[in-house]
């Protein structure tokens, strides 16, 4: 039930002026200890220059290396890391063209083909699933890893429950609240989310026991550097997870993944394969993902085309 309401919320917030991604790693310290369910960024003043780089993820230490579209630099002078790690780095930059490489006097150089802007993201929002809230579990405290942390500049909760002021009272009172019906995609907010401050101090929650918590103070440099490491991830990957290998599967109009065997959305890593007992080996049914996205959000799938088609008023969640 989850995983469907995941995707349809997905499918529900896409627009031309966002991009959504889903289960992204979200600690900073610890960077496993929490993954965010959903992912809104907003674009930000440089979004274009960003899109028109590749519509793939940077890697990360692409992104940090001492390396820009001027001077070709040598490849160990770009990357303080070991040479075959700095190799398959630059490797991987290059096949998604935000690095060029060369040979000069018999060694590697690097050099970026664009600068990497620094202002091309708005916002980050953060958005935890929990269709039935009589099941919460570990909910609460994710809420307050994420409120304390400060990570996000917004944290909301989405939900197929009737919310009570027990619930609410439940969370930390920064976090808005969402009743979502996948069904039909209506959204009531039952609360506004509160903005939060990324550009302060965090801290990190990272084990709570009954008489103690045990934390970790985040400076805003680190909080920074995982906000673009979030929006990167979050460019690059998107939310359609890979459609089932089953002649019954096939997909909807939004691209998620579908049965027609049993009528409805299917996790394709839990609902099929071995586990399923009408599953019918098939090629997976042909789908334009990158199609589905370049028209429905702010991810340009060709950046040589037409160009980013952009925005000015940047609608918050309409």
């Amino acid at each position: 039930m989850e995983f469907r309401f995941e995707l349809a919320l997905c499918a529900a917030l896409e627009s031309p002026d966002r991009v959504v991604a889903r289960q992204l790693g979200a600690g900073v310290e610890n960077p496993g200890g929490r993954i965010v369910d959903v992912c809104v960024l907003t674009p930000g003043p440089e979004f274009d220059r960003r899109a028109a780089i590749t519509p793939d993820r940077i890697p990360d230490l692409a992104i940090e290396a001492a390396v820009g579209p001027g001077e070709a630099v040598p490849l160990a002078a770009a990357f303080d890391l070991p040479p075959d790690r700095a190799e398959a780095v630059a490797e991987r930059a290059a096949e998604v063209g935000y690095l060029e490489r060369e040979r000069r006097d018999g060694r590697p150089v690097v050099r970026a083909t664009a600068r990497y802007p620094g202002d091309w993201v708005g916002s980050l929002t953060a958005i935890e699933n929990k269709p039935d809230l009589g099941t919460p579990g570990d909910l609460a405290a994710q809420l307050r890893y994420d409120a304390a942390l400060g990570l996000f500049d917004e944290v909301v909760l989405a939900t197929a429950s009737y919310v009570t002021r027990a619930h609410l009272n439940r969370i930390p009172e920064s976090v808005g609240v969402w009743r979502f019906d996948p069904d039909t995609g209506e959204r009531e907010v039952v609360r506004e989310p509160t903005p939060l401050d990324p550009g302060a101090p965090g801290v990190e929650i990272r084990e709570e026991r009954a008489l103690r918590t045990d934390v970790a103070l985040v400076d805003p440099a680190a909080k920074a550097r995982k906000r673009r490491r979030i929006a990167e991830r979050a460019y690059g990957k998107g939310w359609r997870p890979d459609l089932p290998a089953c002649a019954h599967a096939t997909a909807t109009a939004d691209g998620r993944p579908y049965c027609e065997r049993f009528d409805r959305v299917v996790d394709p890593g839990r609902d099929c394969g071995a586990p399923c007992d009408e599953r019918e080996p098939a090629d997976p049914p042909a789908t334009d993902r990158d199609r589905l996205r370049d028209e429905r959000t702010a991810w340009a799938a060709d950046p040589d085309g037409d160009g980013p088609r952009r925005q000015s008023g940047l609608s918050r969640f309409l």
